[in-house]
């Protein structure tokens, strides 16, 4: 619509003698987008983007579609006769459109204000689970039809089902989807990182935009199923994607920028694919055969002509092994080719980086690094996680505290919505586990208080997506889907369940209760569609869990238990670890923890689960099986 609409001059004339245009950027002001999409879905049955929505002086909505021809194509009615249409129309009787936008406002603010409550019950899960299994790809992982979207909360529903019930498909389709994804293209085996979402079944041909967010999940998801199953491919996944993030798309101050456009000369896809010809420039003809051979690299090409390296023949090691080929030696010419073609392919004009910092997803890659810190026992990790912490902290809040959406160039702006501070919560409380420092904790504390006062729904319970100090009540509403990203309401369940079992607040458990109970009735009308709601609502079922780690900072043992804690499957768990000599800003934080105290001044540990705990373990081969056990 840029091209064929907005940058032609007809009409552009138009617009700017019959209406106001006004472009919004949907990742800084998600608020107006949510609400104009459910305005979208409610006239025309679906949603999508460009989004196009004709309004009222008001802001008040009376028309909306998504892609419009600039005239009639196909019968499908083209942007200038919708303009026109409506112009007559408002010249005529301004009024009838006045009183038909009031009635449109009415039936959409009743709808995002209807979220039912429901029993909070196994049965939801259980139901959820049938869903995937049902929709799952068998041959090429996912869910549902093409385009596949990652959607990482849906594998990390099925790890903790897997933990929870035993039930073997579940980490089958997990491990399925993870390894189909990787082998396919839409993962960058050049340069790294994930693209948004393929467009075929088999996860080959990408849109290849990148989107920070996805890479967030992603890694959050492939960190987790390392820590389930130990299998290193996982953990070597994880590592690529913090490689591409933190080489591209980390800003001078330490913070993630947003996104990578899927295009360059004005051509999708065109940084990324090869000829066999460019790769035999860039690695002479023996290691092109090589390469080309592994990574599917064919002479007509797979999208347009030219190839996109992918996997799809099978992983390396597979291949070496019928090749009677050493599998570390086939690695390592192939890490060497990569590197070269990583070379050659930077001299060509890049992809349009979106370099705006936002808050929520700043705060969904913390939260992914931490992880990585954990589960990797990598403190570089936690390094970058706090200086992009530390950056949103000082920079992206107002005097008074309040947190902000958005930094570019020196400029914060729009206040914080429910994901700003649900996914900035969610990578503080990561990073406190990763580095056991106090004040990461204290500040996620903070956020807590202050999503209650700015977002906490007091008659229904759950959350806003905007603050009660809004300037626009229009927008005013609840979020609970899980799509491409989680809702913040669904972050906040396993985060309220979490805060709880960390501070022993009998109060905020009770919150955490009501929190669950206000969504059940909607999410069990497509429980697969609630996907982080659900997995909150299995750690709210299964009950508050807790493992305390205390003794001397220097102590061995105390980092070895520390250790095994961080690198073992327990999402479900909140860790605290206090150093007893710099404990005095943790008890002050958490009174209760002056209970447990080290045994006999030795490291120890102690696990709880809903608010009793059992006997201290004091050595690492307690710890050990203990957590073994809990997986």
């Amino acid at each position: 619509m840029e091209k064929e609409s907005f940058e032609d001059q007809e009409v552009a004339d138009y617009l700017n003698e019959h209406y106001v245009s006004i472009k919004v950027d949907r990742e800084e002001r998600p608020d107006i987008d949510n609400y104009y999409m459910s305005v979208c879905q409610a006239l025309t049955g679906s949603g999508g983007w460009p989004l196009t929505v004709l309004l009222a002086p008001d802001q008040k909505p009376f028309y909306a579609g998504t892609y419009f021809p600039k005239h009639r194509k196909m019968g499908q009615i083209g942007l200038m006769d919708v303009l026109s249409q409506i112009q007559q129309k408002w010249s005529a009787n301004s009024e009838s459109i006045l009183e038909m936008s009031e009635q449109i406002v009415t039936e959409i603010n009743k709808k995002m204000m209807e979220h039912i409550p429901g029993t909070v019950e196994e049965e939801l899960l259980h139901r959820a689970y049938r869903q995937f299994e049902q929709s799952f790809d068998e041959e090429y992982g996912g869910f549902g039809d093409e385009p596949k979207f990652p959607s990482p909360h849906n594998l990390m529903f099925l790890m903790n089902y897997y933990k929870v019930y035993g039930e073997g498909k579940a980490l089958e389709m997990v491990e399925t989807t993870l390894i189909r994804m990787y082998q396919g293209g839409i993962y960058d085996h050049v340069g790294f990182g994930f693209s948004r979402y393929a467009t075929d079944q088999r996860w080959l041909i990408p849109h290849f935009e990148k989107m920070l967010y996805d890479n967030a999940l992603l890694a959050l998801a492939y960190l987790e199923a390392y820590q389930l199953t130990e299998k290193q491919l996982y953990a070597e996944v994880a590592e690529s994607i913090f490689t591409y993030v933190l080489r591209d798309m980390t800003s001078p101050e330490g913070a993630f920028y947003s996104a990578e456009d899927a295009d360059s000369e004005g051509v999708e896809g065109k940084f990324y694919v090869f000829s066999r010809e460019e790769i035999e420039d860039a690695l002479g003809v023996e290691e092109m055969h090589r390469y080309c051979n592994v990574y599917g690299i064919e002479p007509g090409g797979n999208f347009e002509g030219k190839s996109i390296p992918n996997l799809l023949k099978g992983l390396p090691r597979e291949n070496a092994e019928l090749r009677g080929m050493n599998p570390l030696a086939q690695q390592n010419l192939l890490e060497e080719a990569r590197e070269k073609l990583f070379a050659y392919r930077e001299q060509r004009i890049h992809p349009f980086k979106d370099d705006k910092i936002l808050t929520a997803w700043n705060g969904l890659m913390i939260a992914a690094l931490a992880k990585g810190a954990k589960a990797l026992q990598n403190h570089g990790y936690a390094e970058a996680a706090e200086k992009a912490a530390d950056f949103i902290w000082s920079t992206l809040r107002r005097e008074d505290g309040r947190l902000m959406s958005r930094y570019r160039d020196g400029e914060m702006k729009y206040a914080g919505h429910l994901d700003d501070y649900a996914y900035l919560a969610w990578g503080l409380t990561e990073l406190y586990e990763a580095t056991g420092k106090v004040s990461y904790l204290a500040k996620a504390l903070d956020v807590k208080d202050d999503l209650f006062a700015l977002f906490w729904d007091e008659e229904r319970g759950g959350f806003y997506f905007t603050g009660k100090d809004s300037e626009e009540p229009l927008l005013q509403g609840k979020e609970f889907y899980d799509g491409a990203l989680p809702a913040g309401n669904s972050v906040l369940a396993v985060l309220l369940t979490k805060w709880a079992a960390m501070t022993q607040d009998m109060e905020l458990l009770h919150f955490a209760q009501e929190h669950l109970h206000a969504f059940a009735g909607e999410a069990s009308y497509y429980p697969a569609g609630h996907a982080l709601y659900l997995t909150g609502m299995s750690y709210g079922l299964q009950g508050g869990k807790e493992i305390v780690i205390t003794g001397k900072r220097k102590d061995i043992k105390m980092q070895e238990m520390i250790a095994i804690a961080q690198k073992s499957y327990a999402p479900d768990a909140a860790l605290l670890i206090v150093y007893e000599e710099e404990s005095g800003e943790i008890y002050q934080l958490i009174p209760t923890l002056q209970d447990k105290k080290a045994v006999n001044g030795e490291a120890t540990v102690y696990i709880c689960h809903n608010f009793s705990c059992k006997a201290p373990l004091t050595t690492t081969e307690e710890v050990r099986e203990a957590m073994r056990a809990s997986r």
